[in-house]
């Protein structure tokens, strides 16, 4: 809980217009992505975030109510071939998703072979048709050094975001992390803070540090928190 005299500026709506609720588990079904849809829909999310056999069926759950659908794509390790990667981007669109979250070949950024990390990143975006791509680098796998070339990749790559993590990663966002994508990506280039955001404290945190989105499966306790603060 963030205390009133620490002034929290944010209505727990205006906060939920930031939240991109995540359905993402391994063992997550049919009726996990239900129940995700209906905790969006009653707290006014800005997007529900599947896996890509789920698209068609948040779609379908979430139409006209206009929270966006949202895919990970080469989730979470990142290791499908720039192809691959591409073919699902396009699928996700088809079934319905209004943007997709890529996990980057970490590995290659971890060798520091930039070129094929450019190649996949360029394919998505392409694949994407212009629908908004997120970068996801899973921030605690890398050097600093490398999150800041990482961050000029994604933005010469037309991606909309980079985002910190899987949430599935060796550890989630920090506010430390936020703060250097943030300084690192153009203005025209969001920045998506998840992993590990489980509190009002949480979010308000990477807020301050830059991020613009919050990915999270702990929205109605942190909306619940938000209401209670403002």
């Amino acid at each position: 809980m963030i205390p009133k005299d620490q002034g929290w500026p944010y209505s727990a709506r205006a906060l939920a217009a930031r939240i991109e609720h995540s359905v993402l588990a391994p063992e997550a079904g049919q009726a996990d992505v239900e129940s995700g849809c209906t905790v969006a829909r009653a707290r006014g999310v800005r997007s529900v975030v599947v896996k890509p056999v789920h698209v068609a069926l948040a779609r379908r759950l979430l139409e006209g109510t206009g929270i966006r659908v949202v895919s990970v794509i080469g989730f979470p390790h990142g290791n499908s071939t720039p192809e691959v990667k591409a073919l699902e981007v396009s699928a996700a669109i088809r079934d319905g998703a209004d943007e997709v979250d890529v996990v980057v070949n970490v590995g290659a950024l971890c060798e520091g072979r930039w070129e094929p990390v450019a190649e996949e990143l360029r394919a998505v975006v392409a694949a994407s048709g212009g629908s908004p791509v997120k970068v996801i680098l899973e921030t605690a796998l890398l050097t600093d050094a490398v999150k800041v070339r990482a961050c000029g990749l994604a933005d010469a790559s037309g991606a909309a975001y980079v985002k910190t993590s899987t949430g599935f990663g060796r550890a989630g966002a920090t506010v430390a992390d936020v703060a250097l994508l943030r300084g690192n990506v153009g203005s025209g280039v969001g920045v998506k803070a998840s992993g590990g955001i489980r509190t009002l404290a949480d979010a308000a945190a990477m807020i301050a540090a830059g991020a613009d989105l919050i990915g999270t499966s702990q929205t109605e306790a942190i909306l619940d928190e938000a209401g209670s603060a403002a």
